[in-house]
């Protein structure tokens, strides 16, 4: 299990643009099980939508991006010389609203790897319910 000292590392992101609060499992290279907790505090809440606020369906695209990139960048020696770019989504869903109160389960699934790009499928689920799935695609790019 990776807290949240341990992701800060992995990946450069930081608030309000952190969208990982936790690693439950990592299976290096092949799978990874992270959470995102949805707050009432979270930026986007004041005007998506006033009254009634949701998880903007891309930025559930994105926790799942960064969670990959988490699994990506965990293990690499040289990881601070290196950003993980997403570069595409395909076949995203979406099946129901996260709000704030809610935990969101991100499990991304390796599908292809090579030495600069990857493909994943990623599942979102709220207290076992499908939130959201895409396959996520990213690649590796070195930091100037």
């Amino acid at each position: 299990m990776l807290d949240i000292g341990d992701i800060l590392r992995s990946i450069p992101h930081r608030y309000p643009f952190l969208l990982v609060d936790r690693v439950l499992e990592l299976e290096p290279g092949r799978r990874i099980v992270a959470l995102k907790n949805v707050t009432i505090n979270e930026s986007f809440v004041r005007g998506h939508f006033p009254g009634a606020p949701v998880m903007p369906g891309v930025l559930i695209v994105e926790a799942m991006a960064q969670s990959g990139a988490v699994l990506l960048l965990h293990d690499m020696p040289d990881r601070d010389s290196n950003l993980v770019y997403f570069t595409g989504i395909d076949h995203a869903r979406f099946r129901r609203t996260v709000r704030p109160g809610d935990q969101l389960r991100l499990t991304l699934e390796v599908l292809k790897l090579r030495a600069r790009t990857c493909k994943m499928h990623g599942r979102a689920e709220v207290d076992g319910s499908l939130a959201a799935e895409a396959e996520i695609l990213s690649a590796l790019v070195p930091r100037t």
